[in-house]
């Protein structure tokens, strides 16, 4: 099993329209055939000094192994995905474990 958290702080700028479009397209990742689950987050209410909450958006997949997690990467959903929202990124952190 391959887990692939991604972390996105999104541009101060970027209007609500824009969050509900960027989380649709989030949601067209449970498409590629690889993915074994999907789950897309925001902040939870958690005041905790080790709890960073200043991130815009979580996304966490799971694949089998590193195979589905390359055929993720270079999927047509995964580049539009890219495509039409990078430039909305102010940051991305991700976390890759197996």
């Amino acid at each position: 099993m391959l887990a692939h958290h991604v972390l996105f702080w999104l541009k101060a700028d970027t209007t609500d329209e824009q969050k509900v479009a960027f989380r649709k397209s989030l949601e067209t990742l449970n498409g590629v055939e690889s993915v074994k689950s999907l789950h897309i987050g925001t902040p939870a209410p958690i005041e905790r000094a080790v709890v960073d909450t200043t991130y815009t958006f979580s996304l966490s997949i799971l694949f089998e192994d590193l195979a589905g997690h390359d055929v993720y990467q270079v999927h047509h959903l995964h580049t539009a995905f890219l495509d039409e929202f990078r430039s909305l990124f102010e940051k991305v952190i991700i976390y890759d474990a197996h």
